[in-house]
């Protein structure tokens, strides 16, 4: 990973949008599904969002944590242009409350707090177009709550011929939720459990929103979508969970949406947890295809086998990979297996 510099230059809060007025003078947020009711001078839970004088403002627009290029492969995406790399920036803030996060520093700071430098989004095209990155990743905090700005990039990178990536929980509401991903390419939403008991007391949010967002995601179809679960041991690495959750997505989602099982490592609020036994992602890939999903992979720890694509009708390894790097590269025209012909699922062509 490389790190982008960036010019120091400092810019005013920008007009906010996905808000109603209510009678009293309030403002109520409609991005996702906490609905904060804000008085003159408040911000919401993401600290991000703020009435100002009877208007709303994304204090984060245009202001970032830092660029950086990776591979793809990192987002995790394993089949959207694979082998390629992104460039990935994010702000800070978060609309939820995991005490696992690993970005604790950003998610939790507030962009008021925060003397960040900014940039336009041709601006930040323009870094992409310098790297050589074929796509955008908005990650490292929850690009939902600064979607006015990913938007605004992402409508930049689109007449640019630049891809873009919303990683995100998928916590939004149905309205934004359809003009943030009329202007995405791909998508990585990480379904932290499958209880609302885990959502309710280690993220502070729900599980229902999650899956509504999953389910219209694949009944549009427009945006390449993958789906990230991340396994804290005691927590949500019951194989029936495992089970439940795997069989949810083969019934609303299809067979072939890519299903990563991450290792969760001691973070923020959470340090009395064990690292995940490289075995629990094991177990869990080995039930996910035993369910009928056919693209399943490990990730935070070294398993070339549980990285590797494989072609569902053959067998044959056609994206064989080595943590983040793709060592070998086998589809044929049009992303299909060299050895039958079989169309493996994905965007390939940048």
């Amino acid at each position: 990973m490389s790190t982008l510099a960036e010019p120091a230059v400092q810019a005013p809060a920008h007009p906010a949008r996905f808000f109603e007025r209510e009678e009293d003078g309030r403002l109520r947020c409609t991005l996702c599904p906490r609905e904060c009711l804000l008085a003159d001078g408040q911000a919401g839970f993401c600290s991000v969002r703020e009435n100002r004088g009877g208007a709303m403002v994304l204090l984060a627009y245009g202001k970032s944590t830092g660029y950086a290029v990776d591979p793809v492969e990192k987002k995790p995406l394993y089949h959207f242009l694979p082998g390629t790399e992104v460039l990935s920036f994010g702000t800070v803030g978060c609309n939820l409350g995991c005490r696992f996060c690993q970005n604790w520093n950003i998610s939790k700071a507030r962009a008021s707090g925060r003397d960040l430098p900014t940039r336009t989004p041709r601006q930040v095209v323009d870094l992409a177009v310098a790297a050589g990155c074929p796509s955008i990743a908005f990650t490292y905090n929850d690009p939902i709550i600064w979607a006015e700005w990913a938007i605004d990039v992402a409508r930049e990178a689109r007449t640019r011929g630049i891809r873009t990536i919303f990683v995100t929980s998928g916590y939004v509401e149905e309205k934004a939720r359809e003009e943030i991903f009329s202007w995405m390419d791909a998508t990585n939403v990480d379904l932290k459990s499958f209880t609302e008991e885990f959502y309710a007391k280690v993220t502070l949010s729900h599980l229902a929103p999650v899956l509504e967002t999953l389910e219209w995601l694949a009944r549009e179809g427009r945006v390449w979508t993958e789906v990230t679960n991340l396994l804290i041991p005691g927590l949500n690495d019951d194989p029936g969970e495992t089970r439940r959750l795997a069989e949810w997505l083969v019934a609303r989602m299809g067979p072939d949406v890519p299903l990563h099982f991450s290792a969760f490592h001691p973070a923020w609020k959470m340090m009395d947890r064990p690292p995940t036994p490289p075995e629990t992602l094991t177990r869990a890939r080995r039930i996910a295809r035993e369910v009928g999903l056919r693209h399943v992979y490990t990730g935070n720890v070294h398993d070339p086998e549980g990285q590797t694509t494989c072609c569902p009708r053959c067998g044959k390894a056609v994206l064989l990979r080595d943590w983040n790097t793709v060592r070998g590269n086998r589809l044929g025209p049009g992303g299909t297996c060299r050895n039958c012909g079989e169309r493996i699922a994905g965007r390939f062509d940048a």
